[in-house]
């Protein structure tokens, strides 16, 4: 499995994390903490990955880099 990069953020509208995966669209995941959010994003990953290959469809490389890694 590709490491892709997991963006973590806590919603005030949804009181609680989000967790989301820039490459693969539409891949997130929410938990009560930031913990169980990137446990439940790790499961989505998987899940995304397993769909997009059993339809055909091309799996993206993990390009996405937080702008901190861009900069300098």
């Amino acid at each position: 499995m590709n490491d892709y990069h997991i963006n973590i953020f806590y919603s005030r509208e949804d009181e609680g994390y989000i967790a989301d995966i820039p490459d693969l669209k539409g891949c997130s995941a929410f938990g009560d903490t930031q913990e169980e959010a990137l446990k439940e994003a790790i499961i989505a990953q998987k899940l995304w990955l397993e769909t997009a290959k059993d339809n055909g469809m091309e799996i993206p490389k993990p390009l996405y880099r937080p702008l901190i890694y861009k900069v300098g």
